[in-house]
């Protein structure tokens, strides 16, 4: 930990800066996880998912800042690179063969959701720290997840898969 004047408790900011950089890995692999989805994306709608898997690397890439910004405010260093989130990230890996919108969708989906409550997790542990700030900080992180499985999710209500 980093010396600094800020009023939170050593002892509760290092707790937080644990937490944080377990978010910090599920950020960066998310985002990345949504641009591997934009890269390789084919088949029925593609603009529309490809756009859409783009805007939703840039908001994750948006997560990444907060949490990595707020971690070093605790004192905390910041471990960001590639290879540190995918040693620390709880989400599973993706799949690098998808190809088919609706598969894109899917696995996406499920890792948006599971990064989701994993913040919701975030938020109780971080009141239950008395850290109201990082609190905030997951429960902005939780709206726009929310928002984000609900566009994915949209994309897959009523799809029907194509007759062989």
């Amino acid at each position: 930990m980093h010396a600094t004047k800020h009023s939170l408790p050593a002892q509760t900011r290092k707790a937080m800066v644990g937490l944080l950089q377990a978010n910090l890995a599920d950020s960066i692999d998310l985002g990345y996880q949504a641009k591997q989805a934009h890269w390789n994306v084919k088949g029925m709608n593609f603009i529309a998912v490809h756009k859409l898997f783009d805007e939703l690397h840039e908001q994750v890439e948006g997560y990444v800042d907060l949490v990595a910004e707020r971690l070093t405010a605790l004192g905390g260093q910041a471990e960001g690179t590639v290879r540190a989130a995918a040693k620390q990230s709880r989400l599973p890996e993706y799949p690098l063969g998808l190809i088919e919108a609706h598969e894109h969708l899917e696995k996406l989906s499920d890792a948006f959701a599971l990064f989701g409550t994993n913040a919701r997790k975030a938020i109780d542990e971080a009141d239950e720290a008395g850290d109201q700030g990082t609190a905030d900080l997951f429960t902005e992180i939780v709206r726009g997840t929310d928002e984000s499985l609900y566009f994915l999710e949209s994309h897959l209500q009523g799809w029907v898969p194509p007759a062989k």
